[in-house]
């Protein structure tokens, strides 16, 4: 079942970097109390995801941030060291990144993507969503592009 507006997120663990490496993030106590938005990439460095999602949210991070919500997070199917250095790469201090390495959190939401034809394995589907008090408030998923994951579709549904 694919998560839809309206429902709580799942309780699941995954790796973000902390000052001394990966360090565990609850997602329960994370989205807690808080207004978070939340996108999800395919993969880290790769184009789409490197051209055109991430910088959108990177440019306007400020924008969204005085709309009231507390983070902005990104979440992929890869590894807490890669989103590192994706992070680095794309200057996005500003976005809490979200490494789901064995794609729990995306199979507990129903997002997951068969990318195995492009040797990647499972990967997430690319969305993004408005999380209030770790309830789903608004829900973009693209098949193509990124016309309803963008930072500018987040911002006008805030």
């Amino acid at each position: 079942m694919t998560i839809a507006v309206g429902d709580k997120l799942p309780n699941v663990t995954l790796k973000t970097n902390g000052a001394n490496g990966p360090e565990d993030l609850d997602t329960g106590e994370f989205f807690a109390g808080k207004r978070v938005v939340l996108f999800a990439v395919p993969g880290a460095f790769t184009p789409g995801c490197s051209n055109t999602h991430m910088p959108g949210f990177v440019i306007n991070a400020d924008d969204i941030l005085a709309k009231g919500v507390d983070a902005i997070a990104c979440l992929a199917v890869n590894d807490a060291f890669v989103l590192g250095a994706w992070q680095q790469d794309q200057n996005a201090q500003a976005i809490t990144m979200l490494a789901d390495g064995h794609a729990d959190f995306t199979r507990a939401i129903g997002m997951e993507k068969d990318a195995s034809g492009a040797g990647m394995g499972t990967r997430s589907q690319r969305y993004a969503m408005i999380v209030d008090d770790g309830v789903v408030s608004y829900l973009g998923v693209d098949e193509k592009g990124v016309e309803k994951s963008s930072a500018e579709t987040i911002l006008a549904n805030l």
